[in-house]
């Protein structure tokens, strides 16, 4: 099972990356806002990863203590910094992919069955003291930010189970592939979904609130024109690309929980 878990968070990572076009973030066509880097970067983490997600499943399955979650963590932070020469493509994602991996290994290993997206969000509270209670990095680009502008970070987000994937990622990647929607288009439609909602660190870094507010209206706009259902729902989400690249705006905590969202689905029938 930790093999089979962590075959589908990593392919659930190549599959936030091949989707496009996406607003501001690193696709196989494009490096979106960012000058350090491009999409085979994304792949040398991504090979670097794999070790990763299969010892947090392996140690979710053991009911592992947080603090062997937490460490796996940092090893997977360095594998990552090691394999891309510094530069941060996955932190996010070590973090929370990690712990829904785990969360998901640790119910299978209890119930004897695949437990939905949902239940596997709620069972990441199994660590919710754990996670607040960890040490931050005050010199971090996440914790100025929380503390500029007096939001929540992606800790508070898993110590609540995940409230963003739970009442919106999840339920529109679901309605768009029961819809018939193309998967790719599915996650465009979800991606511009959790834009439009979280208050999202990599855009208050980049852009303060006013690229925050920017990026949330043009995602809301495109939503409230049709989203996929658009036929030309392509070339729109190139012109607000164009538009986040000219104020280097990169909703990179949006792409993190759209892999997560993808990996939950995915996990259910897996």
């Amino acid at each position: 099972m930790p093999h089979r878990l962590g075959r589908l968070a990593v392919a659930s990572l190549h599959a936030e990356l091949a989707c496009a076009p996406k607003p501001g973030l690193v696709t196989p066509f494009d490096r979106g806002s960012h000058d350090d880097m491009d999409a085979s970067t994304f792949l040398r983490s991504l090979f670097a990863l794999r070790g990763y997600f299969v010892a947090i499943a392996a140690a979710g399955m053991a009911d592992a203590p947080f603090a062997t979650l937490r460490q796996r963590g940092i090893e997977a932070e360095r594998a990552m910094l090691r394999a891309t020469g510094g530069v941060n493509t996955h932190r996010g994602a070590i973090f929370s992919l990690g712990l829904l991996v785990a969360a998901a290994a640790r119910l299978r290993s209890q119930q004897h069955a695949m437990p939905d997206g949902v239940a596997v969000c709620n069972a990441v509270g199994h660590w919710h003291d754990a996670l607040l209670d960890a040490p931050l990095d005050p010199h971090s680009h996440g914790q100025r930010m929380r503390r500029r502008h007096g939001v929540a970070g992606v800790r508070e987000q898993a110590a609540a189970g995940f409230p963003l994937l739970r009442e919106v990622a999840l339920p529109t990647l679901r309605r768009a592939l029961r819809a018939g929607v193309a998967y790719d288009a599915a996650m465009a439609q979800t991606l511009l979904q959790l834009i439009a909602h979280t208050d999202d660190l990599n855009l208050l870094q980049r852009g303060g609130r006013d690229g925050l507010r920017f990026a949330q209206r043009s995602a809301r706009g495109f939503l409230e024109a049709g989203g996929v259902a658009q036929p030309d729902w392509r070339q729109q989400l190139s012109r607000i690309g164009d538009a986040f690249v000219a104020r280097r705006l990169s909703p990179g905590g949006s792409a993190d929980l759209l892999a997560c969202a993808c990996f939950l689905q995915r996990q259910e029938a897996a």
